[in-house]
């Protein structure tokens, strides 16, 4: 009676709608059509008895339902969709069977005779669609026929699947891919019988490779497929391949270690026939909102020829990368980044690496750490380091902390009364700079003799000035500052007369350097006084020109600085001795040093500068407020001239001019003269106090000038009206993990997102020396001219060709130069590099599949570098 009561309740909240006309419903007896064809059924509610349903079951059609009160089922025709407990299914026909607790779904032909409304079932977070299903919710078990899933990073499809409990399905003649096609995927993986334990692994029997629906030979014993999302340890499959001069070999074989969400950490390695091995460990670490790094280890070793031979050559090499940042917003006062890269001199050379690192002769590190106390105190501990790999000159500073004082006001207070005096303007700050640095070659670097080279030292500075306005319009700018540099070691010259061993011949008598342990502490001062104004011209024309206005901005500066000597035996910081020839040399015993030392001989210089800019305002239809904008012609023209009251020749300084400017966005033009005042001796050196108008009748002599023009264009679809957005791709959205390799590693990815793209840098500098040696003319032109191409061209949708070049106007040869082609495959992708030239010339051709879970599914061709 309760049953009997619950569906005439049902029938009663029930109205239909739909047009049935596009379906066929004639094999299915007794239908009951919908009484209003503009209106959708809405839910249904069946209240459970205690023998049926433990929960509610919603249910609606968009066309019929029927109640067979007999058989006790009900029957839902036309996008049904059925909510039971978390099971969700959607289909053109299902049959609901309430004493079997079973459900049936299917699909139903159109008009066409096409079938359409395919099963969708859903069940927590697993859905599948198929053809046929029937499912019994009280035992959650069901055949399903004809079946598509997606699970982990693929799909699975079968013929008949049975779900045997919540998370296992045992699949009878299925296959397993990572294409998304429903009907006929590029490549699957085919198999007579498997199980499915969910979201952790695929367990097959003998299975086999087909491409485009075509068995291959590929054939395994069994098949094991993780599908679990994320991230997970595992083996990382070598790549086998030949290199000639290396001989066969196992690359970037090795082991992922997933550690935790936060950390993970991979080592991979090559090995060779020749007996060269390489090996990379990398470390990554990451904590959401606080800080992210990575570390890089790399240690490989080259041996080519046979040993004992004249061709025989061993290279070990390595390169130490780490680079970690900290979130701004973790500690807003302080912060510690690390940006490390130190390679050996070969390493680029002998290694696979990027163009890039490859094209670059100067690596640069630094690990720093930074903090402030109430804004006004600053501290700051670093390590730093760089390297030539073309001179073989390493430069290392460890530690270094430098302490620093925000400019103040010593007598002036925010409650001061009265008006300003003079030396209210007083101001003041404080910088400690404490460091330890060691010069020397890659190759001496870890010797004993290098560290004992290192050099130290301690320097505070301490700049008083008072900035004075005189008249409204002119600045005048008085400095006292304060040196006081702290060494823990001296030296002291002196003649020896011994005989020194060099080299094939000795030298009789040399001058020898002893250093001498001890603190000193070293304090010197000097005064600078500077007036400067800025001066304005403009030229008006009016808003009917096109120029409106002609800008110039003249600042001259004149300042006086002067330095006592500090050479004299009051201070002690010189020492002098005699050499072969009886005659006194004077000398600093601080030479070389950390921070320098005292100058020696007094110094009173005046120093004229004046710097122009010159612009003008133009009409621009593109602002609509004004109407103009405003175009630079110079943003800097310097002239700059000196004189010594304290020298007793030489007095004036060559006059230098300098200048730059920026053309068309995209230029950059500098420009740079001096001209002396005085003449040259017969050495062609400048130690006659006579100028070149007492001598020559002329001003000034042209010692040198350089020119220099740069540019950079960066063009693409979108500056030529291109606007139209491209299409959307099919991959899904990135992940953060997806995201942040893509960073790690851009030149593996391919932008879909502008059609073509065109870099073009150009640059010309030309010098000129002119020297005088021995009274005869000497000119030396140095002339430098580069010019680089680069870019990418989306032939189609699915081609991609990029392209990188230059020219090297001095030496006529190309630089650098490689080519790129890329095809999407849909799931599969190909890629070809190409270098035609130089050291590194190679080619390399892969073709592989897309996704991470079958990264070692691949094809690869190539012919490494190292081969020619």
């Amino acid at each position: 009676m309760l049953r009997l009561y619950s569906i005439i309740t049902c029938i009663l909240i029930l109205s239909a709608s739909a047009d049935a006309g596009s379906l066929d419903f004639s094999y299915i007896p007794d239908t009951i059509q919908s009484a209003s064809p503009d209106t959708m059924v809405p839910v249904a509610v069946v209240r459970r008895s205690s023998s049926a349903l433990d929960a509610k079951v919603v249910y609606q059609a968009a066309d019929t339902i029927r109640f067979a009160h007999e058989s006790q089922k009900v029957y839902l025709i036309g996008n049904a969709h059925i909510t039971y407990k978390d099971l969700d299914l959607k289909a053109a026909y299902i049959e609901i069977d309430l004493p079997g607790n079973e459900l049936y779904a299917s699909g139903l032909p159109d008009s066409t005779g096409k079938i359409v409304g395919d099963p969708v079932f859903t069940q927590g977070d697993q859905s599948f669609k198929a053809k046929v299903m029937r499912y019994n919710y009280k035992t959650e078990k069901g055949f399903i026929n004809h079946v598509i899933t997606e699970d982990g990073y693929g799909f699975l499809h079968g013929k008949r699947v049975k779900k045997v409990d919540e998370d296992i399905f045992n699949v009878s003649k299925g296959s397993y891919t990572t294409c998304n096609l429903e009907e006929h995927p590029h490549f699957e993986f085919r198999y007579n019988k498997s199980r499915i334990i969910s979201k952790k692994r695929i367990v097959t029997g003998p299975a086999y490779l087909t491409i485009e629906e075509v068995p291959t030979p590929l054939l395994i014993p069994f098949g094991w497929f993780p599908n679990k999302q994320g991230q997970r340890s595992g083996i990382l499959i070598p790549t086998f391949g030949e290199v000639q001069a290396l001989g066969f070999s196992f690359e970037n074989g090795g082991y992922y270690l997933y550690i935790n969400d936060r950390m993970d950490a991979r080592v991979v390695g090559d090995i060779y026939t020749g007996g060269s091995w390489a090996i990379r460990p990398t470390f990554r670490y990451k904590k959401r909102y606080k800080y992210t790094g990575e570390v890089n280890l790399n240690f490989a070793t080259t041996i080519t020829g046979v040993k004992e031979t004249p061709g025989y050559t061993k290279r070990p090499n390595y390169a130490i990368r780490w680079s970690h940042r900290r979130d701004p917003k973790a500690r807003p006062r302080s912060n510690f980044s690390a940006d490390v890269n130190i390679v050996t001199s070969t390493y680029n050379r002998y290694n696979s690496t990027s163009a890039q690192d490859y094209l670059s002769n100067t690596f640069r590190s630094s690990i720093a750490y930074q903090t402030n106390f109430a804004g006004k105190y600053f501290l700051t501990l670093n390590a730093s380091h760089d390297q030539n790999t073309l001179t073989h000159v390493v430069n290392v500073t460890f530690p270094e902390v430098s302490f620093s004082v925000n400019r103040f006001n010593p007598f002036s207070s925010s409650n001061r009364v009265g008006r300003t005096r003079w030396y209210h303007n007083i101001t003041t700050n404080y910088n400690m700079n404490a460091r330890n640095t060691l010069s020397t070659t890659d190759s001496l670097f870890f010797s004993e003799k290098s560290l004992r080279e290192m050099k130290n030292g301690i320097r505070h500075t301490m700049p008083i000035s008072s900035p004075i306005k005189l008249m409204k319009h002119l600045t005048w700018t008085n400095t006292l500052n304060l040196t006081d540099r702290m060494y823990f070691e001296s030296y002291r010259k002196y003649w020896s007369n011994d005989t020194l061993f060099t080299g094939s011949e000795p030298v009789v008598g040399y001058l020898a350097k002893d250093t001498l342990q001890g603190f000193h502490n070293i304090f010197d001062f000097g005064f600078s006084s500077s007036l400067s104004t800025k001066v304005y011209g403009l030229l008006q024309f009016g808003p009917k020109f096109p120029v409106n206005a002609i800008r110039h901005v003249l600042t001259p500066t004149v300042s006086f600085s002067y330095n006592p000597d500090f050479s004299s035996d009051f201070w002690g910081y010189y020492d002098s001795y005699y050499d072969q020839n009886g005659q006194e040399i004077r000398y600093s015993k601080f030479e070389g040093a950390l921070f320098g030392a005292p100058g020696s001989g007094t110094s009173g210089r005046v120093n004229v500068n004046l710097t122009n800019n010159l612009e003008m305002k133009v009409r621009s239809r593109k602002d609509t407020i004004t109407g103009t904008r405003k175009v630079s012609l110079i943003d800097q023209f310097v002239v700059n001239l000196s004189y010594d009251f304290a020298r007793d020749s030489l007095r004036w300084s060559p006059l230098s001019l300098s200048g730059r400017t920026r053309l068309f966005k995209n230029i950059d033009l500098t420009y740079r003269s001096e001209f002396d005042p005085y003449i040259l001796d017969s050495t062609g050196t400048r130690n006659l106090n006579q100028t070149e108008w007492e001598v020559n009748r002329k001003l000034l002599r042209l010692k040198q000038t350089n020119w220099s023009v740069s540019m950079n264009w960066r063009l693409n679809s979108t500056d030529f009206g291109n606007k139209k957005e491209p299409p959307p791709r099919s991959s899904p959205q990135a992940t953060e993990g997806e995201l942040e390799e893509i960073r790690m590693n851009p030149d593996e990815y391919i932008d879909w997102s502008i059609p073509w793209d065109l870099t073009i840098s150009y640059s010309f500098s030309y010098g000129v020396v002119h020297r005088y040696p021995y009274q005869e003319y000497e000119r030396t032109d140095n002339i430098i001219q580069t010019l680089g191409l680069s870019g990418n061209v989306s032939i189609t949708s699915k081609w991609k060709v990029g392209f990188a070049t230059g020219w090297d106007f001095v030496s006529n040869d190309l630089s650098y130069t490689s080519i790129s082609v890329y095809r999407d495959l849909h799931c599969w992708e190909m890629r070809f590099n190409w270098i035609p030239s130089g050291y590194r010339q190679s080619w390399n051709f892969s073709i592989n599949a897309k996704a991470s879970i079958l990264q070692d599914m691949k094809l690869t061709k190539k012919k490494d570098f190292r081969d020619y």
